[in-house]
């Protein structure tokens, strides 16, 4: 225990990728048209969602099946989308760009931000608690999930309304600076020199100069990675609160906490690339811009373009019943049938076994156009995947490149495991594609 636990740093759960947004539907030797089935195995996030949805054509329709290893995902999955799709009469743009950012990589929020999340919560417990009839929102379909699983669904958005458990409630600064101790051990005591090492040596050496020392080092001391407005974060993020089961001399025991990421960081989903070559400037060596600033810039162009997919949705509420109901809620709560709704986008949530249960339904045969695997699902692909997939289907699996605690040897191992793993699935390499160290693309192997 003194010298740390280096494999605990990139935790259990995956409240974040380990890789930047990638546009699904072009990533293969030539751009998928039409109607589009997408697989999202782990993701964490909703990030290939919105990147992939900015890049679609008019004519395009982009159907999303999500799946992911616990519900507690699938909860800030919703929560991330309900925000990014909160109507801009609602919420400005900037506002929207501060929220989304606030909650998807802060441990801490603020007061305002604690409102706003309690309210989402409360629609998003009427969403799910409701059977999805023909009029459920389109990108929170949670029609395909099982009773036990929607009940799960909201007793968690009722632990972040607050009040509803009769657990005192978790320090989220104090689990994170547990998870710390833990990672370093002997190391604790010296941990800003830990923070730097691993910010110049590993991240930069990777290719994220942009992420800024200030505030690397921040996050990886409490947590706060997004600081966009003056005020004060010292509320715990609930969304980031989950509940890991140890073993106790023979006993099983659920113990809530921080049990995500504390050492690559929230950065990589939306902050270490952008097309705006004015954001990555330097001078004298140093990045004039930071990876808070290129989050900001990409989350921001990624909701504005839903605004332009948006189509006219017609409530079933008068305006008089919306007077009186907005009287009795909290300011500007909003029904999930209030968020806009987007031309041609379906996102789907899949329940926990569907990746073994998939096969055996006939919907689902030769299905998915595109399959993404996270690096921390890797595991979870084997040949059953090459039975719901098209016969031309690309499969793209994150690699462990950014996982900063595994050496090179170890990051080069994982590359030829994911390999092996697709080759005995039905894939071949993608010969013709993009590729980076980032993604492995693979295409379905074409039987005689």
């Amino acid at each position: 225990m003194s010298a740390g636990r280096p494999s605990e740093g990139a935790g259990c759960i995956n409240w974040w990728g380990f890789s930047p947004a990638r546009d699904l539907i072009s990533a293969g030797p030539a751009r998928h048209e039409g109607e589009v089935n997408v697989l999202l195995v782990g993701s964490g996030d909703p990030r290939h969602v919105l990147k992939t949805l900015s890049g679609l054509k008019d004519e395009d329709i982009l159907n999303v099946w999500l799946f992911e290893n616990s519900m507690e995902v699938v909860a800030r999955q919703m929560l991330l989308l309900y925000v990014a799709l909160t109507p801009q009469e609602r919420m400005g743009l900037n506002e929207k760009t501060e929220l989304f950012l606030e909650v998807f990589g802060n441990s801490v929020i603020r007061s305002q931000t604690a409102e706003t999340l309690k309210r989402a919560a409360s629609q998003l417990l009427l969403h799910v608690s409701d059977i999805p009839g023909s009029d459920a929102h389109p990108c929170l379909n949670a029609s395909l999930l099982k009773f036990k699983e929607r009940d799960e669904l909201a007793g968690i958005f009722k632990s972040w309304m607050g009040g509803s458990s009769s657990d005192a409630p978790v320090s989220i600064s104090k689990a994170w600076d547990y998870r710390v101790r833990q990672h370093l051990g002997t190391r604790y005591d010296s941990k800003k020199g830990c923070f730097d090492w691993d910010l110049t040596m590993k991240l930069h050496e990777k290719g994220c100069s942009v992420i800024n020392k200030h505030q690397y080092v921040r996050w990886r001391e409490s947590g706060l990675a997004f600081e966009l407005r003056e005020g004060v974060y010292q509320i715990s993020n609930p969304s980031l609160l989950s509940s890991r089961v140890f073993n106790q001399r023979g006993d099983r025991v659920a113990l809530r906490g921080y049990w995500g990421d504390i050492v690559s960081s929230p950065y990589l989903a939306f902050g270490i690339e952008t097309q705006d070559e004015s954001l990555l400037k330097t001078q004298n060596g140093h990045h004039m811009k930071t990876a808070q600033d290129i989050s900001f810039a990409n989350v921001q162009e990624l909701v504005q373009s839903l605004s332009r997919r948006q189509e006219c949705h017609e409530t079933h509420q008068s305006s008089t019943e919306e007077e009186e109901h907005a009287a009795s809620t909290l300011e500007h709560s909003m029904s999930v049938n209030d968020l806009m709704r987007l031309k041609g986008l379906s996102v789907n949530f899949l329940p926990l076994d569907s990746l073994q249960k998939m096969p055996e339904k006939e919907k689902f045969a030769h299905f998915y156009h595109i399959v993404h695997f996270s690096a921390s699902c890797v595991h979870r692909l084997g040949p059953n995947i090459r039975q719901i997939t098209t016969p031309d289907a690309v499969l793209i699996v994150e690699l462990a490149k950014y996982i900063l605690d595994l050496t090179k040897e170890q990051e080069a191992a994982f590359a030829e495991r994911v390999c092996g793993l697709c080759l005995e699935a039905g894939f071949l390499p993608l010969s013709g594609a993009k590729t980076d160290d980032i993604h492995a693309l693979f295409q379905a192997r074409q039987d005689k």
